[in-house]
């Protein structure tokens, strides 16, 4: 792995683990490495790997999902699929954490990865559930965009239920409870 690659992988762990604030450049370098000539031979600063680390998050975050959402089934099954998926419950969302870092929202070039991929994946999901009613498989009150903001939401917000009670379990009843909601919709 290049020093690059160590640099930008070594900020990946720590904005998951510590936020931005707490991942210093100096702890960046230790992880990975790597000396401060070297980051800034490739970065011009902190904001910059870590913008490369979000971006870098954000795309692998985009690609296994897009894997799981265009799979084989039922737009339900689909989802399932991807709800259900094996996950760090307890650890959180790489992504949806970040939306809870001051530092991250209040910086444009931080936040747009971040933005820009929930609004993907929810026009992914939507995309899912439009797939659905076109087939005949969800009934035809579902709206797709509202339906796909619901489950990214249960999705989140168990996230955090989880990290809150120290288990998993609040995050498996939100994704059974969104699934449920779905599953009532399902043409039979």
């Amino acid at each position: 792995m290049s020093t690059r690659e160590r640099l930008v992988e070594s900020t990946r762990a720590l904005l998951w683990e510590r936020g931005y604030v707490g991942t210093s450049p100096k702890t960046i370098q230790q992880r990975a490495g790597a000396g401060q000539g070297s980051m800034y031979h490739h970065f011009t600063g902190k904001e910059d790997l870590a913008q490369a680390a979000i971006r870098r998050t954000a795309d692998e975050m985009r690609a296994a999902v897009d894997a799981q959402l265009s799979g084989p089934g039922t737009a339900v099954e689909r989802i399932t699929a991807y709800l259900r998926r094996e996950r760090d419950v307890l650890r959180g969302c790489p992504i949806g954490r970040l939306t809870q870092d001051p530092d991250v929202i209040a910086v444009p070039t931080l936040r747009a990865p971040v933005e820009e991929t929930f609004s993907w994946l929810r026009e992914r999901l939507a995309a899912v559930v439009r797939e659905g009613l076109d087939r005949g498989e969800l009934d035809a009150a579902v709206d797709p965009a509202s339906t796909a903001a619901a489950i990214v939401a249960a999705l989140q917000g168990g996230y955090v239920l989880a990290r809150a009670a120290g288990t998993p379990d609040p995050f498996d009843q939100a994704v059974t409870g969104i699934l449920a909601l779905l599953g009532a919709r399902t043409v039979h």
